[in-house]
């Protein structure tokens, strides 16, 4: 989940990430419950926008297997179809560099995310400094103490909420992030959709889409060790399988205001994936067996007791090879008085939990309601985007557009 980077500066005062044990068996989901049925107000406007962009489904009727029309759109960009899979894709010079909502292409490039290619990916950090966190103390909570993130139970399917791995490839190389699988209300029982961080997908306001995304739900299901995964098969590291994204939506506001250290776009860091099985046919929440719905309701930090974040932190002292949870009261976050203020928990994960999910029970349910956005070098803190309107209208038309392909 987290967006962090990592400092050598020692931690102190640390207090435990479970306040209670009740409180961890609330935001824990057992076998049974996964397998089974189971801002405040001032969030964004109508009209802040939800991009939708276009993928390369098998729905689509056009040359080379892409949407009809999205082919000839890039042909105007220079981007020769046929080559994109045999590398094309690495070639990241601005003018091919793809940015609008529209643009976004996804072809499945069979076998291409290998254990050690996934081992090997680095995190996707989003830090802020102390000056960034102070801007706007009015409507900021006194900063958070560090909650010690505890390693989640193994094997993760049976004990965990549907969090994976997210894997992209930037002009860095490859990366990575946390994921969580989420209901489709308009396809029960049969979601291909999951929620992670807008710059997990997207690079913001100084590039465009990310490419070779892909979702490997309960990566290394087992917690092995890196030694004990020195020959690791895809098997043994994907258990569920590896899930290409074929359609892909974050916000506007992330996409022309996100930066290195979150931006304007911080407030609205978030995106939702409609994933297909790189090999089979079986939906998404079918083979996980599990999905959480979605809390569009955005309720104020001071109406929630707890929440909890999980994900995958990859930047030392992990190595991104086990999940991790932090539970905290949250508090509000403003980084301007013109943004809808972000909730913000005390967590020691550090980068590769970035876009992972946090969690809080509603009525004995257990829902997702932010995901990780931005921390500090300390790796003190995390902080999340309200997910309000135009949240739930940019997963509405994902649902209701792509949602049955």
């Amino acid at each position: 989940m987290c967006s962090t980077r990592t400092s050598a500066a020692p931690r102190r005062g640390r207090r435990t990430a479970l306040t209670a044990a009740g409180l961890v068996a609330a935001l824990t989901l057992t076998a049974t419950a996964c397998g089974g049925s189971e801002q405040d107000k001032a969030d964004a406007e109508p009209g802040g926008g939800t991009s939708q962009a276009a993928g390369t489904g098998a729905a689509g009727g056009g040359e080379g297997g892409l949407p009809a029309g999205l082919a000839d759109r890039l042909k105007e960009h220079g981007i020769d179809v046929d080559q994109w899979k045999d590398g094309g894709w690495k070639n990241w010079d601005k003018d091919k560099w793809l940015s609008e909502a529209k643009d976004f292409v996804n072809p499945v490039i069979e076998g291409l995310w290998q254990p050690d290619r996934m081992k090997s990916a680095k995190e996707a950090d989003k830090t802020v400094t102390t000056k960034d966190a102070a801007a706007d103390q009015g409507a900021t909570d006194p900063e958070p103490a560090p909650v010690e993130a505890v390693a989640e139970k193994k094997p993760y399917h049976e004990n965990a909420a549907p969090v994976g791995k997210v894997f992209f490839d930037s002009p860095e190389g490859s990366m990575v992030c946390s994921g969580t699988v989420i209901k489709d209300v308009n396809h029960p029982g049969k979601s291909n959709l999951v929620w992670t961080a807008g710059h997990c997908v997207h690079a913001g306001g100084s590039g465009g889409w990310y490419r070779n995304i892909a979702f490997v739900p309960s990566y290394n299901d087992y917690g092995k060790s890196e030694a004990e995964l020195a020959n690791a098969t895809t098997t043994e590291m994907a258990p569920y399988g590896t899930w290409w994204a074929d359609w892909a939506s974050t916000s506007d506001q992330w996409i022309q205001g996100g930066s290195e250290s979150g931006g304007d776009g911080a407030a609205y860091d978030y995106s939702v994936l409609h994933v297909k099985p790189e090999q089979g046919s079986k939906s998404l929440e079918e083979t996980v067996g599990a999905a959480l719905e979605v809390d569009f309701s955005a309720p104020s930090a001071t109406e929630v007791s707890s929440m909890g974040a999980w994900g995958y932190p990859a930047a030392p002292p992990y190595n991104g090879l086990e999940m991790f949870k932090c539970v905290d009261r949250p508090g509000r976050l403003s980084l301007s008085p013109s943004l809808p203020t972000m909730y913000r928990i005390g967590c020691t994960m550090t980068g590769g939990s970035s876009g992972g999910g946090w969690f809080r029970v509603v009525d004995g349910e257990t829902k997702l309601v932010s995901n990780t956005s931005i921390g500090p070098l300390e790796n003190t803190w995390l902080a999340g985007p309200q997910l309000g309107r135009a949240a739930e209208a940019m997963y509405q038309n994902m649902s209701k557009t792509y949602g049955g392909q």
